[in-house]
Formats: C-alpha cells, structure tokens, sequence
C-alpha cells in the first residue's frame, strides 16, 4: 500500500493522470493495490498471472501519443534527410548549419545567417541569399561570404561571384605587370568580363561612379581549399553572387541573385538505405542515443530502428504513449511485476 500511495502522490506532483481521471488507470491501480494488499499467501495460477500480464500490454498500448517530433517542411519548403527541423532530426553533421526557426529555414556559416529559398534534393543543391549582396536593382557594401571549411558544403559551378568596387592598386586580386605600367585582375577575363560590364551598366551599380576595371569574377568560383571571400583582405567595396544566368545573360535585371551551394550525404555521397525506407513510410529521418544511431521518427512521436510502416495497421483511435509521459508508472508497473512473477 505503501507503493501505491506513492505513485498517486508523485502522479499528482509531475501531472501525470491520476487513477480516478482514467479509466486504465484505474483498472491497473485495482490490480496493484489489490495484490499489495492482500493478507493471504495462495499463488495465483499461471493462467491468471497470463491474463493480467495481456491487460497490461493492451493497456500500455492504448495511451495517447504526441505529435510528431520532426517535421517534413520549414513554411513552404520541404526539408527532407540530411537536413532537420530541429534537435534529432536528420543528419547530425548538418544539425547547426541548416536550421528551421519559426518556419524559417536559414544557412548557418561564421560569416553569418542566410534565408534559403530552394532545395533542389534531386541535384543536391541549396540556393541561398544574402541580405548584403549587391545586385542589379540595389547596391551596398559588403562584408563578403564564406563556407566553413569542415562544412559538407562547396560552392555549385555555376555560381559566380563578381568583386566590385575592388582598389586595384592594393587589392591582392590586382598585379602589376615587371615595368609596373599596367594591371591586370587574377579572376576570369573570358565570360567573366562580360558580367563586368553587364553589371556595370545596371543603374545602381554605374552611380558608384567607378570603372569596370574594378570588378573581378570568379567563375567557377575558385576561393581556396578554405571558401574564404573576405572582402576587406581583398580591399573590395561589395559582390554579386549569381547562378543560372546563362538564360539571361544580356539582361542582368532577370539574373538569378544568390548562392548555389552542393551538399554531400557522406563520404561516398550515398543516400542511406533506412532513410528511403523511413520517408516512404511517411516518417522523418534523425538520430538518436548516445551515439546517434539512425532512426526514424513517425508521425505518432515514436521513434523507430527502421520504418513507420506499422502506422498502416492502426484504426486511427488509439497510439502509443513516450515513455516519458508515463515513465514512473512503467517503471513502477514492471518493478511490481517482476516481483509478483517471482511469488
């Protein structure tokens, strides 16, 4: 009785429903408190220690459950594995680089936090802008954007990235020639000096006033092993990241602004096998335990080793509860049954 005067009291304390507002409850406080208090030393038979041990599972399989932790969208964009909505959902390593707040998905570098506005999961592709960048329509000055170096992330082919407003006389992306008559951008002078000058024609950009001597493309981009653009080293006043402008190559007003950013699953880039499974299921992928084991977070807010697929089967009525909602009476319940097994 002891025990039993507990778990009411400590069930009162942690909100945890108490026997009289639950009619399971109630059932398992009967049976507990029952036994407990019983003064007689006769056994019950096997088949009665059976039928309480069935009761037990139906019961424990009839709680309700809580949604789901993981979603499958950030506001309209969809957000499949390797990325999460949050702690636990999909792939660990992109956990603090690709965040979802308040239906927000964001890109996370130590240069700063970038809107993303498209995942192209086909091709492995982010799309991203930068609130700094300058385009057609607006100029202003720049800090300049990197990716972290221990990041799964690179710089797509077709982004280009066009320095503007760059001091040539100290800028490092400037030489001179030996008789120091002339010089020259160590960036790309074939189709990179045509979006020089298409920029340069831009309303925004011709009121800086500067020659389009002082602009610089990288294209493909090509900023070292460590994806570093750091426009006050470079002495530049601002940039333009562009991508898929081939359509529009004369008109720069109908430019695509942003950065286009390719994403790696792995070493291999092979997209896990139990991921496939689990989203065809209707589940989200994430990780969980002490070594991030993968598992796949279904929409009753359980957690699997493999699929949700056993979701299928339910009649919509009844789910299982977290044993975090009703973790001291599992514990108390398995405790008192294992001792009653061994009587």
């Amino acid at each position: 009785m002891h025990l039993c005067m507990y778990i009411y009291s400590t069930s009162l304390t942690q909100n945890i429903p108490s026997p009289s507002q639950s009619i399971e409850y109630r059932c398992l406080w009967c049976i507990m408190c029952t036994k407990m208090s019983l003064t007689t030393n006769i056994p019950p038979s096997l088949t009665t220690k059976l039928t309480i041990i069935s009761i037990l599972v139906f019961l424990s399989s009839s709680f309700t459950s809580s949604s789901q932790t993981c979603k499958s969208t950030c506001g309209p964009i969809p957000v499949k594995y390797p990325f999460g909505t949050g702690s636990g959902c999909g792939d660990p390593r992109f956990q603090n680089r690709v965040t979802c707040t308040n239906q927000h998905l964001t890109f996370i570098t130590h240069t700063g936090c970038y809107p993303i506005t498209d995942i192209d999961y086909s091709n492995q592709i982010i799309y991203i802008t930068d609130p700094s960048m300058s385009t057609c329509a607006c100029t202003q000055p720049s800090k300049g954007f990197s990716l972290d170096w221990d990041a799964p992330f690179s710089f797509h082919d077709n982004t280009v990235f066009a320095l503007l407003n760059c001091d040539v006389s100290s800028s490092p992306i400037f030489k001179s020639d030996r008789n120091n008559n002339s010089v020259s951008p160590v960036c790309d002078t074939g189709s990179g000096s045509r979006v020089c000058e298409h920029l340069n024609s831009c309303q925004a950009v011709s009121r800086l006033g500067v020659s389009v001597s002082t602009c610089c493309v990288y294209t493909p981009v090509d900023l070292g092993p460590s994806f570093e653009m750091d426009l006050q080293k470079l002495n530049c006043g601002s940039y333009s990241g562009l991508y898929g402008f081939d359509e529009h190559l004369d008109d720069p007003e109908g430019w695509k602004y942003g950065v286009a950013i390719k994403y790696k699953f792995n070493f291999n880039n092979e997209y896990p096998p139990m991921c496939d499974d689990c989203e065809k299921s209707n589940g989200v992928c994430g990780y969980g335990g002490p070594y991030n084991a993968f598992v796949c977070n279904c929409r009753s807010g359980i957690n699997t080793t493999r699929d949700c697929s056993f979701e299928a089967t339910w009649n919509g009525s009844s789910r299982f509860l977290p044993i975090s909602d009703v973790g001291l009476w599992m514990y108390a319940l398995a405790a008192w049954l294992v001792t009653w097994m061994m009587a």
